[in-house]
C-alpha cells in the first residue's frame, strides 16, 4: 500500500472549487489519471485515488494505491509523474475539467436522497464553516469556474518535494527500489507506529 500525503488549505479557503475539481481529475473518480495510469495501462493496482480528507482547518490531500508488491517502486515514479504532470507540462484539458465540473453539478441532486444524506450536508456547512447559501450557489460558482483556475490550483497545492509517503508492505521485497528513488529519509515502523531499528 502507498500513500503519500500532504496539507491541503480548509475547505472554506477561495479556492475550493478549483482545488476539488482538480483533485477529481487527478484521482477523485474512476477515470482519473492516476487510476487510468496504474489499474487501467499498468495494471499494477485494483485502483489508486487522491482525495482531499474531511477536517477542520488545513486537511490532508492524500494519494493511495494498493499496488502489487513488485510494482512499488515504479508505481512510486509513476505517482510522481502524475503529480509533476498535473503541474507541469499536462495540465488539466479541457475535456477533462468539463466532464468532471458537469459531474459534479448533476449528481448534486442525489446527495439529498434521504434524510440521512439532508442532515449530513447541513453538518457538513456547520462543521466546515461554509456559508448558508453554498448548495444554492454551488452549481452557479462551478459553472463560473475557469480551467486556469484549476491549473492554478494545482500549482499551490501540489508540491512534490514535501510529500510525505508512507509505503506498507514487505521490507525485504520493496525497500531497495525505494531507496534508489531517492525521495527522501526513509524510516522503518513496526504496526503500532513504533520505530524499528
Amino acid at each position: 500500500m502507498i500513500s503519500a500525503i500532504q496539507v491541503a488549505p480548509p475547505a472554506d479557503n477561495p479556492d475550493e472549487f478549483a482545488i476539488e475539481t482538480m483533485n477529481h481529475i487527478l484521482g477523485g473518480t474512476f477515470t482519473s489519471r492516476i487510476n487510468m495510469n496504474l489499474r487501467e495501462d499498468k495494471g499494477w493496482s485494483y485502483g489508486a485515488r487522491t482525495s482531499l480528507l474531511d477536517a477542520r482547518g488545513q486537511r490532508p490531500f492524500m494519494v493511495r494505491a494498493p499496488v502489487q508488491t513488485d510494482r512499488t517502486a515504479e508505481s512510486m515514479v509513476e505517482i510522481v509523474k502524475e503529480l509533476r504532470g498535473i503541474i507541469g507540462e499536462r495540465p488539466p484539458t479541457e475535456e477533462e475539467f468539463v466532464k468532471i465540473r458537469e459531474n459534479r453539478i448533476l449528481r448534486l441532486p442525489g446527495s439529498w436522497e434521504t434524510v440521512s444524506e439532508v442532515a449530513d450536508s447541513i453538518e457538513d456547512l456547520i462543521r466546515f464553516g461554509l456559508p448558508d447559501d453554498y448548495y444554492e450557489t454551488y452549481p452557479r460558482k462551478l459553472r463560473n469556474l475557469r480551467l486556469a483556475e484549476v491549473s492554478l490550483a494545482a500549482r499551490r497545492l501540489i508540491s512534490v518535494d514535501q510529500l510525505l509517503w508512507i509505503v506498507v508492505g514487505d521490507l525485504s521485497r520493496i525497500e531497495k527500489g525505494i531507496r534508489e528513488l531517492n525521495l527522501g529519509e526513509i524510516h522503518h515502523i513496526d504496526a503500532d507506529g513504533n520505530p524499528v531499528q
